[in-house]
């Protein structure tokens, strides 16, 4: 791999301080785009993590005793600050993850800027409540309590937005927080940490520790100092870490494949633009986006003209720091290898390929992929039955409302789903029998704004807890309830 010579070379967080990791080990991030070294990152260890434990809990009183309105006024302080380096930070987002600088690295920035926002006025609301009683004599109320320290492991695909999901609503509670971000996007993950650092947060508040996740991750969602767990990522490693923290509080956004509908009724130009940007948002790296399309047998024909026709005019691949670049590379080979394979066996069982389905050639990396779409797509699929977290839009016919949602339930995700008809009654159908934790009308899978709750379907592979909104910073409080005998 080539090296670029302003590599830069990074530190943990631990007690407000920029420290080593105890072995004084890094780990490097690349470029997807060129392959080129972004940064070196500390190999955390489970010393680090166990140091950061200990802060956390040195620092939490400190934040605890704040007001909620003092808790507030810091997150704005916060806000302020991230928005002066905007940026700065959406370039290194663009170069470690590979999403277009312009037209999706800033935009996260300033979403996370209004994350804190959200959470700064979501918190003065932070009511409790009176409760009626028999007795005569007795009072009985309740309020919010801090629960201590979280434990907030993220992913690589939104680096800055995704960890502001987490830490804004626990420094609202009161919260000390144990971050683990992605290695693969740990500079921008300590570009992020250090402007918090600087809005004047107390010290051990927020801890940030890198290196791999099944070593440093493992051992602090099992520390027995950790009251709770946010994590957001895949089924597979969700499921490892809720039982390795079994008995804490846990907000797991896990997979989804965000299954869209499109009924008889539908406007189909209105669908297929829509969905066009539910498909292709950072190169379908999104755990919402809309990963197959459950289309009338009588529409697909329409759609898929009108989609292609779309990906062809608007998608442009190429330096994600160029502002005509729309889609950027992959963000590793094993979400390409991915997409090989998911198109591959999609082909085999019957697909048609009507666009992309393989690597774009002429690219410093091989992680480029051309948008794909498939039709006739066979309900035992993988593109069907998995989450593939690609450019892809494949495409699965049915006959009648109930098959559709037969289809929607197929491989038990139940993120987010999307339904496309003129009719409320064709829509109240949907929205009564999907699963799903969100269910969007006329809308892509990939629409949701900050304050709204996000999260999985119970029983389903999705997850469980809700981001977003005052119910997170409720969730992440602890409510105590108090009888009070006035005799």
């Amino acid at each position: 791999m080539a090296i670029q010579t302003n590599t830069e070379v990074a530190k943990l967080l631990i007690g407000g301080q920029w420290v080593e990791s105890t072995e004084g080990k890094y780990l490097e991030t690349y470029n997807p785009a060129t392959g080129e070294v972004v940064g070196k990152v500390p190999e955390g260890t489970i010393e680090d993590i166990h140091k950061a434990v200990a802060a956390a809990k040195q620092g939490q009183p400190a934040l605890a005793a704040l007001s909620l309105f003092e808790r507030s006024a810091l997150l704005n302080k916060i806000a302020n600050a991230l928005e002066l380096r905007k940026e700065e930070i959406a370039r290194v987002c663009s170069l470690e993850e590979g999403k277009p600088l312009y037209g999706e690295a800033i935009f996260e920035v300033g979403a996370a800027v209004q994350g804190f926002r959200n959470a700064a006025e979501q918190v003065k609301y932070l009511e409790g409540t009176t409760i009626p009683v028999e007795g005569k004599t007795k009072k009985a109320f309740n309020f919010y309590q801090p629960k201590g320290i979280y434990a907030v492991i993220t992913p690589f695909n939104f680096p800055v937005n995704i960890p502001v999901e987490y830490i804004g609503p626990n420094i609202a509670a009161g919260n000390a927080i144990v971050w683990v971000p992605a290695p693969t996007t740990a500079l921008t993950g300590l570009k992020l940490a250090e402007v918090i650092q600087s809005a004047g947060i107390p010290d051990g508040v927020l801890n940030v520790v890198t290196g791999k996740g099944e070593v440093i991750g493992d051992e602090l969602v099992g520390h027995p100092d950790i009251n709770g767990i946010g994590f957001t990522g895949s089924t597979p490693t969700g499921n490892i870490i809720s039982r390795r923290g079994a008995g804490k509080h846990q907000v797991m956004e896990l997979g989804g494949n965000g299954p869209t509908i499109v009924l008889e009724d539908a406007d189909v130009a209105k669908a297929a633009e829509s969905i066009f940007y539910g498909c292709f948002v950072n190169a379908g790296q999104t755990c919402s986006s809309t990963e197959r399309i459950l289309i009338h047998e009588s529409l697909q024909d329409e759609f898929v003209e009108k989609l292609l026709a779309k990906v062809q005019a608007e998608i442009k691949l190429g330096d994600p720091l160029l502002a005509e670049t729309t889609m950027g590379p992959l963000h590793n080979e094993g979400i390409a290898s991915k997409m090989d394979a998911h198109v591959q066996d999609a082909i085999a069982k019957g697909a048609e390929l009507v666009y992309g389905g393989k690597r774009a050639s002429g690219y410093s990396t091989n992680l480029y992929y051309e948008p794909t779409i498939l039709k006739n797509c066979s309900q035992d699929s993988l593109v069907n039955l998995e989450e593939t977290f690609g450019p892809i839009a494949p495409i699965v016919t049915f006959k009648t409302k109930e098959e559709a949602i037969e289809i929607a339930r197929q491989g038990n995700f139940g993120l987010l789903a999307s339904v496309f008809t003129e009719s409320s009654k064709n829509a109240f159908f949907f929205i009564e029998n999907l699963k799903h934790g969100i269910v969007n009308i006329n809308e892509h899978s990939n629409y949701w704004e900050l304050h709204i709750p996000f999260g999985g379907g119970a029983g389903t592979k999705s997850g469980q807890g809700r981001i977003g909104g005052k119910q997170l910073i409720e969730a992440m409080s602890n409510l105590k309830t108090v009888i009070w005998e006035l005799s």
